[in-house]
C-alpha cells in the first residue's frame, strides 16, 4: 500500500496494537502504541496573474507516490529472528540466514534483529519473495574493508530499525573488490538496490570511504533515529526520491550532502522534507533534486563549497538547495551557507514560509524562470545579488537583503553559477556593483517581454553596492513596504528599471547616488518625489518630509552616503503644500532607517513644494529618471 507524501509528515497515531507482543516504532519513542503516516492533502500554491500561474505550474504539481506505508513500522516482536554478530563470523537458528564466514546473507522476508561487532564482514539482504525485510540493528556495529558493509541486493522493500537507544556503526574501506561497471554493483556503505525505509530512535553512524554514505537505487525515506554520515561523494542518496519524516541527521561529504537523481523519469528525482534536524556540511550542493525539492518543516543547518567567502575556478556546483525543475518552501529554520546560490532552480521557486538566515557567494535566491515570496521571514545578510529571476512576486513576508552587487535582479536566461566560463576560467571574481552577473559567471540577461517585478506586499530593505533594484522589465507595486539603501556610485542607481514603474500603493524609499536616480514612471496613480540634492549627505543623516501643519509623513536615515532619494506614499496629496527637511534627530523607534512617528526634530528645511503631479523633481536631474514631474 503506497501513501501520497505530502504536507504534515507527523508520526501520530494510526494502528491499534494487536497484541501484547506487537512492536511500533514512532519517532521519539517505541512506547507510544500507534502511529499515522502522513496525509495525502497537497499544497495549492496561488499567484496573483495568470501568467505567474503559467510560470509556476511546476512547482504545483502533486508528487509522485512513495513506498511509505503505516504497517511498516509495526510489527510482531515474537517473529523476530535474531543474528549475532562476533568479530569475523555470526550466529543465527534461522533457516532463512546463511553465514560464511563474516558473510551474512538474508535469504527471506521476515523480522531480524540483529546485534555484536562483525570486524571484516558484510551483511547482505537478498530476497525472491515479496514479503518485507525488516531489519532491527540493535548495538550492530559492521566493518568491510573490501565492500559495502550491509548491502541490500534484492528485496520488495527493506525497512531499517534503529532500535531505542542503541549505538549502531557501518564502516567500509576505501577500495571495493567489485568496482564493475554494472550499475546495480554496491557503491555505498549502506546500499540498496530495493526501496528502503529507516527509521527507530537509536543512532547510526556511516563511515563512506570509498563513494556514498547510504544510496537506494529506488525511493528512499527516513523517518527517525540519530544519524551521522560521513562520506567520500555523496552523503545520502535516494535515486528515485528522498524524503526526510523526522530524525537527527549529520552529514559532511566531498559530494552532495542530499540528492535524488532520476533523470529518465520526470515524476521522480525529488526531495521532501518535512521535520527533523539537518546538518549537512557537503563540498558540492547541500541538498539536490533532479526534479523537485520541497521543505515543509524542520530546522536545516546547511554549507556548501567551504561557503560565501570561498571562490570555486572549476565546475563544481555548491549550492545549499537545488531543485531542477522548483523548489517549494511552506516551513521550517534554514541557515544556508553556500559557496554559489543558496536556493537555486532552473525553473521555479515559491516561499511560504519559514525563517531564512543566507550567506552565499552568489545569489540569496535564483530561479530561471519565476520566484514568488508569499511568506516568511528572510534575511539574507551576505550575497552577490539577493534575488533573482525572469518573473519576482512579493506578495508578502519579510525580505533584507545585503549584496555587493544588486539586490533584486529581474533578468531572463539560464544561470550559470558552477558553470566554466571562460571570463572567469582565471578565477578573478568581478567587482562588486560592476554590473557583472554572477560571482560564477552567467549569461547576459535580457527582456524576453514577460520580465517583470510585482510587489503586492510584504516588507523589503535592500542594502546594495550595485543596483538596490534592478529589473529588465516592468515594475508593479500595489502594497507593501521598501526601502533601498542603494550604491554611492554613480554607476548604479538604487532604482533601475525598464521600461516602466507604476505604484499604486505602498511606502517607498530609495536612497542612493545621483548619477543614475530614477523615480517611478508617471504613469503611475500614487505620487512620487525624486529628491537631487547638490552635495552627497554621509550616512546617517535623515531625510524628514512634513505636510503644511508640521505633520510627519516619514523620516529615512539612509545607511551609507547618499545624494539621491525617491519617496512615495499614499500620504503624498496633489494640492498639498509638503517641507524636506534633512538633518535633525529622530526619538522614536526607526526600523532599518524608516521613522513613521512625529518624534523629529533639530532639522533643515531644505524645500518646501506643492505637488502638482504624479512625479515631483527638486533639484537636478543627472539619471535617467522619467520626465513630466515638475523640478523645484
Amino acid at each position: 500500500m503506497k501513501k501520497l507524501v505530502r504536507i504534515s509528515l507527523l508520526i501520530g497515531l494510526a494502528i491499534i496494537m494487536a497484541a501484547c507482543s506487537t512492536t511500533v516504532i514512532t519517532p521519539q519513542t517505541e512506547t507510544v502504541a500507534t502511529e499515522s503516516i502522513p496525509s495525502a492533502e497537497s499544497t495549492t500554491i496561488t499567484s496573483t496573474t495568470e501568467s505567474e500561474v503559467a510560470t509556476t505550474n511546476t512547482a504545483t504539481e502533486a508528487l509522485a507516490e512513495t513506498h511509505d506505508d503505516v504497517a511498516d513500522y509495526s510489527w510482531d516482536s515474537s517473529s523476530e529472528i535474531q543474528i549475532t554478530l562476533a568479530g569475523e563470523t555470526a550466529s543465527s537458528s534461522s533457516s532463512s540466514v546463511e553465514i560464511d564466514g563474516g558473510k551474512v546473507t538474508i535469504s527471506s522476508g521476515g523480522n531480524y534483529r540483529i546485534s555484536g561487532d562483525l570486524s571484516e564482514g558484510q551483511l547482505i539482504v537478498n530476497t525472491t519473495d515479496d514479503t518485507l525485510v525488516r531489519l532491527i540493528l540493535d548495538g550492530a556495529n559492521i566493518t568491510n574493508t573490501t565492500g559495502s558493509p550491509l548491502s541490500i541486493l534484492q528485496a520488495e522493500k527493506v525497512i531499517l530499525i534503529l532500535a531505542d537507544g542503541s549505538e549502531n556503526s557501518l564502516t567500509d574501506g576505501a577500495s571495493y573488490s567489485d568496482e564493475t561497471a554494472n550499475e546495480d554493483a554496491p557503491n555505498a556503505t549502506l546500499f540498496s538496490t530495493a526501496d528502503l525505509s529507516i527509521s527507530g530512535n537509536g543512532s547510526m553512524t556511516i563511515n563512506g570511504n570509498y563513494n556514498d554514505g547510504i544510496s537506494s537505487k529506488d525511493g528512499l525515506i527516513i523517518a527517525g533515529g540519530t544519524i551521522v554520515v560521513n562520506a567520500i561523494d555523496d552523503g545520502i542518496r535516494g535515486k528515485d526520491y528522498l524524503v526526510i519524516k523526522d530524525g537527527s541527521l549529520t552529514v559532511t561529504t566531498n559530494g552532495d550532502g542530499l540528492k535524488s537523481d532520476n533523470e529518465e523519469d520526470p515524476t521522480l528525482g525529488f526531495i521532501e522534507i518535512f521535520q527533523g534536524n539537518l546538518d549537512i556540511t557537503a563540498g558540492g550542493d547541500a541538498i539536490s533534486a533532479q526534479s523537485q525539492v520541497h521543505i515543509e518543516g524542520g530546522s536545516l543547518t546547511l554549507a556548501s563549497g567551504g561557503g560565501s567567502g570561498t571562490w570555486l575556478e572549476d565546475t563544481l556546483s555548491a549550492k545549499g538547495i537545488k531543485g531542477k525543475d522548483s523548489v517549494v518552501i511552506t516551513d521550517g529554520t534554514l541557515n544556508i551557507n553556500s559557496a554559489d546560490d543558496a536556493i537555486h532552480s532552473d525553473g521555479d521557486i515559491v516561499i511560504d514560509g519559514g525563517t531564512f538566515q543566507i550567506a552565499t557567494g552568489d545569489d540569496g535566491m535564483h530561479a530561471d524562470n519565476s520566484l514568488t515570496i508569499n511568506s516568511g521571514e528572510i534575511t539574507i545578510y551576505e550575497s552577490y545579488e539577493g534575488i533573482e529571476s525572469a518573473i519576482i512576486t512579493l506578495n508578502d513576508g519579510s525580505l533584507h537583503i545585503n549584496a555587493s552587487d544588486d539586490g533584486i535582479n529581474i533578468a531572463s536566461g539560464m544561470d550559470g553559477s558552477g558553470m566554466d566560463n571562460p571570463f572567469f576560467s582565471g578565477g578573478n571574481p568581478p567587482q562588486p556593483g560592476s554590473g557583472m552577473s554572477g560571482r560564477f559567471g552567467q549569461d547576459s540577461f535580457t527582456d524576453t517581454g514577460n520580465n517583470h517585478l510585482s510587489i503586492n506586499g510584504g516588507y523589503v530593505y535592500v542594502n546594495a553596492q550595485g543596483d538596490g533594484i534592478d529589473t529588465n522589465g516592468s515594475v508593479e507595486m500595489t502594497d507593501g513596504i521598501v526601502l533601498v539603501d542603494g550604491p554611492t556610485d554613480n554607476g548604479n542607481g538604487a532604482l533601475d528599471y525598464s521600461p516602466t514603474f507604476n505604484i499604486s500603493g505602498g511606502i517607498l524609499v530609495a536612497a542612493g547616488s545621483a548619477g543614475m536616480a530614477m523615480a517611478p514612471s508617471t504613469t503611475s496613480t500614487q505620487n512620487s518625489l525624486l529628491i537631487n540634492l547638490e552635495s552627497s549627505l554621509p550616512a546617517g543623516a535623515a531625510v524628514h518630509i512634513e505636510d503644511e501643519n508640521g505633520n510627519t509623513l516619514l523620516t529615512y536615515i539612509p545607511a551609507k552616503t547618499f545624494q539621491s532619494i525617491v519617496i512615495s506614499s499614499p500620504l503624498i496629496e496633489t494640492g498639498k503644500t509638503y517641507s524636506i527637511l534633512t538633518g535633525g534627530e529622530v526619538a522614536g523607534e526607526v526600523t532599518d532607517g524608516l521613522s513613521t512617528s512625529n518624534t523629529y526634530s533639530g532639522g533643515t528645511v531644505y524645500n518646501s513644494f506643492t505637488v502638482e503631479g504624479v512625479l515631483t523633481t527638486l533639484g537636478t536631474v543627472s539619471g535617467f529618471g522619467p520626465g513630466g514631474g515638475r523640478r523645484r
